[in-house]
């Protein structure tokens, strides 16, 4: 009697679960969409950053293409909003229903040297919830994230998170935690689209243009051998998350005359060149409204 009540309990509170994530899967659409139009059309907050991004990227475009492109990344950040409700509703069980993956033999295979995998990622889908399915899906992430200043929300936004089994490193202690996590042969994440001067970062250029990119990446794959596997998601026309393991990026020395600093700048390049490869294929799941192509100085 008391095992039937308590599989009972289980199955109300599994019916629950599954009426709230449908409800927030059904919200996501509409209510993300809206909050993209306020934030670009009413609000207009950073949407001359968004147009002028796109046309520095684009400039064979049209100017109401360029728009078009700034508009939909803002809804698309809207929805990834929406999509944050489906964290604490969010199970192992729902990877077949909510996820699509591709390439998972090159994370396999990579994981099989046993030095840990450096990831090579970026801002484009809805990066949060790819690292929470990975986790669920039973590989180790750690993923290298900046804390906000407020303790409450760093308790909120990273604990919300943690529960999934994502483990974060701080960029201020992050050589030692990411030497740590390598040696466990875990997957570390790094972000590298976002603009980064000097000391910890180096010249490069995207998308033409010239600007900053972190060397923490290459200064990692260098120093430890680690693969560097590039990995992106995006959101399909059916709703799904796509989220995509490309081959890794093998070190390529510059030759024997070449110091470490210019493999390891050369290196850098070779993986913004990357990131714009992947931006190109999805430029409007990206985050345009970033700031990437300050003055490197």
């Amino acid at each position: 009697m008391a095992a039937l009540k308590k599989s009972s309990v289980s199955g109300i509170r599994e019916f629950i679960r599954l009426i709230l994530r449908e409800t927030v899967r059904w919200l996501i659409w509409p209510l993300g969409s809206l909050l993209g139009i306020l934030w670009i059309d009413v609000l207009r907050i950073r949407r001359k950053v968004a147009v002028d991004n796109v046309a520095l990227a684009f400039p064979e475009w049209s100017r109401a293409e360029q728009v078009r492109v700034a508009r939909a990344s803002l809804r698309h950040m809207g929805r990834t909003l929406v999509e944050f409700m489906l964290f604490p509703v969010l199970r192992p069980r729902d990877l077949e229903t909510l996820f699509v993956f591709k390439g998972e033999e090159n994370i396999t295979k990579s994981l099989e040297a046993k030095k840990g995998v450096l990831m090579l990622s970026l801002h484009l889908g809805n990066g949060d919830l790819a690292v929470a399915a990975l986790s669920q899906k039973g590989w180790s992430i750690s993923l290298i994230a900046k804390l906000f200043k407020a303790k409450w929300l760093n308790d909120f936004w990273f604990g919300l998170r943690a529960k999934h089994g994502t483990k974060f490193i701080a960029p201020e202690k992050s050589s030692f935690e990411i030497l740590r996590a390598l040696k466990a042969n875990r997957i570390v994440a790094f972000v590298l689209d976002q603009f980064m001067g000097p000391p910890v970062g180096c010249k490069t250029t995207f998308f033409g243009v010239e600007t900053g990119t972190a060397m923490g990446l290459a200064l990692m794959a260098e120093r430890t051998g680690a693969p560097v596997v590039p990995s992106y998601n995006y959101r399909d026309r059916l709703g799904h998350w796509v989220i995509v393991f490309d081959e890794p990026i093998p070190w390529r020395d510059l030759g024997p005359k070449a110091s470490r600093d210019e493999n390891i700048a050369a290196m850098t390049q070779v993986y913004t060149d990357k990131i714009e490869e992947i931006i190109r294929q999805h430029p409007e799941q990206w985050m345009w409204i970033h700031r990437r192509w300050k003055r490197f100085a």
